[in-house]
């Protein structure tokens, strides 16, 4: 067994933008994204929250309560926000957060996690999850990275799963959630299967993985499969 009697704390994930391909991970600002983030979402109260109709928060009344959330979320230090700002248009199309953080053990977790219109089932939604969990790995050197979600969320499952997150089980009626039981699905991925996550991330989003159209020519998961039995 692993001697981590010396294991040191990690430090908070860091105000860092980071540049991908398709996408930048800049760090939330709520004076300069509030407005932004909250169209970049849908740019309705109808809209954002049917797309965060999972989340424990909410429901929003429009852009002030919802910045008023997520400021306040991280001016306590829950939160640590990323918010997602496509190349090619130069706007806002996403968020997910930096929470629970548990330095002392290694652990953190990635969780409200909002993918506008224009990211959803494009290479953003991958991108953006690879250079998250770059830089909990790489930089930081944390053991643990976890996926947390309502178990009646089909599509977080499938986004979990195609992302390289092991399945953990669920947790049973483990919270109230806009007045409903919550079951909690736990996954998560481990510094020993980031090398491994890492390469499959950085083969699907290669220029080769892609036709003339701009389709990929295989699949995160077949990418992984591959390497498995390779």
């Amino acid at each position: 067994m692993q001697d981590l009697s010396d294991f040191p704390p990690r430090a908070r994930p860091q105000p860092i933008v980071q540049n991908g391909a398709s996408v930048a991970v800049e760090p939330y600002d709520g004076a300069r994204h509030g407005e932004e983030l909250f169209e970049g979402l849908g740019g309705t109260a109808d809209a954002i929250n049917a797309l965060l109709l999972y989340f424990p928060n909410g429901p929003f009344e429009g852009v002030s309560d919802f910045r008023a959330w997520l400021d306040r979320e991280n001016a306590s230090g829950s939160y640590v926000t990323r918010v997602f700002r496509s190349v090619d248009s130069g706007k806002l199309v996403g968020m997910a957060s930096y929470m629970r953080l548990d330095e002392k053990n290694g652990v953190i977790e990635v969780g409200a996690v909002a993918h506008g219109p224009a990211m959803q089932r494009s290479t953003m939604s991958t991108e953006v999850h690879y250079l998250m969990a770059r830089h909990v790995f790489d930089d930081l050197g944390y053991r643990r990275y976890e996926w947390k979600l309502n178990n009646d969320n089909a599509k977080s499952h499938a986004s979990a799963k195609r992302l390289g997150f092991a399945y953990e089980g669920v947790f049973r009626q483990h919270m109230v959630a806009k007045g409903k039981n919550r079951d909690t699905a736990w996954y998560a991925m481990i510094d020993s299967d980031w090398p491994g996550l890492k390469a499959a991330f950085e083969a699907f989003l290669s220029p080769a993985n892609f036709d003339a159209g701009g389709g990929q020519i295989r699949s995160l998961a077949a990418i992984r499969e591959g390497a498995v039995h390779g």
